[in-house]
């Protein structure tokens, strides 16, 4: 894993969405890391309409592609590491964010908070 996807990229990777034609660089980054609190985000994204996937399939496509790896992270490390984090009151930027510090891997976001504050980003995204 050489970097962890934020939510919106994992959506648009799957979704085959024309927005990624903006970030050619985009495979160099393969297999993508991707955090379990990214599947829980889009669960609970999906509950409220927000976007339009369909679970389990959603999963299932994610867990059995390879060009991801869903990385399991111990859960009481990475709230230790997101507890300091009140730069955001979003519960699932502060898990990526910490997700990505303690697996020491940079996260690719477009988020424009976590592009300001979190440590470690994907350096074509500076």
């Amino acid at each position: 894993m050489t970097c962890l996807l934020d939510t919106h990229f994992l959506i648009w990777i799957i979704r085959k969405s024309r927005r990624l034609r903006n970030y050619p660089w985009l495979n160099q980054y393969e297999p993508w890391g991707v955090s379990p609190f990214s599947l829980l985000e889009i669960q609970l994204l999906s509950e409220a309409g927000r976007i339009p996937v369909r679970n389990p399939q959603f999963e299932e496509t994610v867990m059995s592609d390879t060009r991801f790896e869903v990385d399991e992270v111990s859960l009481v490390a990475v709230i230790q590491k997101a507890l300091p984090f009140a730069w955001t009151r979003d519960p699932f930027d502060r898990l990526l964010a910490a997700h990505s510090q303690l697996r020491r891997v940079p996260l690719c976001t477009v988020d424009s908070t976590l592009l300001d504050y979190h440590k470690s980003i994907v350096v074509e995204l500076r």
